[in-house]
């Protein structure tokens, strides 16, 4: 359930959040109620780290301070189930959300079975817990009505999936529609005696080990942005893997398609070295041919971006650069990271 802290908790609703649940704290704090205080510091710690503004960059540590404050916060809840104060009970109400707002929906489902186990376990040998038994029914029932709620959003979420065009993290079009797409640019081209080119982007992940997955995902939509900004308007991007994309570039050449390439890849470089990412970008470039259709086009740019990464990465291959040596262009050079 990709980017679901996003979805609960928005940009806008976790600042407030993060600020009610401070001042929660402090008041806490005034009235001599610290585990009420501690509670809502690690609740607004939660609120702090799902907040896209300012999770941007360091994403890797600030999933580790949402883990850790959620950890806290579900054990100081079950504590108070044992000491008090009563009230804090109430919060556990909202605990099944909170779980499958911030994690993965398998993770979620396991984590709110042991909790709710241990919630019934503790509620029952919590002898001073006054009105344990309705109590009990009060959080079977929100835990079902929340599971209700996180079922009918997975339903939707894929009821919608086949009609979304647009990557929800890049927006970038979506794959189901690329072929069907390449075959009708492939058909217009060829109509009109014009040439096309298709430009694969992939990122040289495996030249580094020192950025984490969670940093590279956090820096697609940036990527997304500024491939939109750079691309004409009637030319269409599409991420076809984790880190890649296909663009279709009609009316062009392979020699000007390699030039917008080059272009692209070195702004890209640019674009994740101000994030503090020691990566680089390659780009394969393949232009249209006679008896190429849309599997065989994808097919040449895929390879011609393998190749690139094979030599090296931070550069830019032109299939036909390497299948016939014969054929010169400005591309298989190595490119300059600024």
């Amino acid at each position: 359930m990709p980017q679901s802290a996003e979805k609960f908790l928005p940009g806008r609703l976790s600042r407030a959040g993060f600020v009610a649940l401070a001042l929660t704290s402090a008041t806490g704090i005034m009235l001599g109620e610290f585990l009420l205080a501690a509670c809502a510091a690690t609740a607004a710690g939660i609120s702090l780290a799902s907040n896209p503004r300012f999770t941007s960059h360091h994403a890797r540590l600030w999933k580790h301070v949402k883990t850790a404050s959620y950890s806290i916060l579900a054990i100081l809840l079950l504590v108070a189930l044992w000491q008090g104060p009563w009230a804090l009970s109430h919060w556990l109400y909202a605990l099944p959300l909170v779980t499958f707002a911030l994690m993965p929906t398998y993770i979620a489902a396991l984590i709110t079975a042991l909790l709710t186990f241990a919630i019934l376990v503790s509620t029952q040998w919590a002898v001073i817990l006054p009105d344990r038994h309705q109590m009990i029914s009060a959080f079977v029932l929100t835990t079902l009505l929340s599971t209700l709620l996180i079922f009918l959003r997975e339903y939707k979420a894929r009821q919608l999936a086949p009609l979304r065009r647009t990557d929800e993290l890049t927006q970038a079009a979506s794959r189901e529609y690329l072929s069907a797409d390449l075959h009708k640019e492939i058909q217009r081209s060829e109509r009109e005696g014009t040439d096309m080119s298709v430009m694969m982007i992939g990122l040289d992940t495996h030249l580094s080990d020192n950025d984490p997955d969670e940093d590279i995902r956090a820096i697609l939509p940036r990527i997304g942005r500024y491939l939109h900004s750079q691309l004409r308007d009637f030319d269409t991007y599409y991420r076809v893997a984790d880190l890649q994309f296909l663009v279709i570039l009609p009316g062009i050449n392979t020699a000007g398609a390699a030039a917008s390439a080059e272009k692209i890849r070195n702004g890209l470089c640019r674009l994740l070295e101000s994030h503090g990412m020691r990566l680089t970008v390659s780009t394969g470039i393949a232009g249209l041919n006679i008896g190429d259709d849309a599997d065989s086009l994808q097919h040449s740019a895929a390879n011609a971006l393998r190749r690139a990464q094979q030599q090296g990465g931070n550069r830019t291959q032109a299939y036909s650069n390497w299948l016939h040596p014969d054929i010169q262009s400005p591309t298989g050079t190595e490119g300059d990271a600024r």
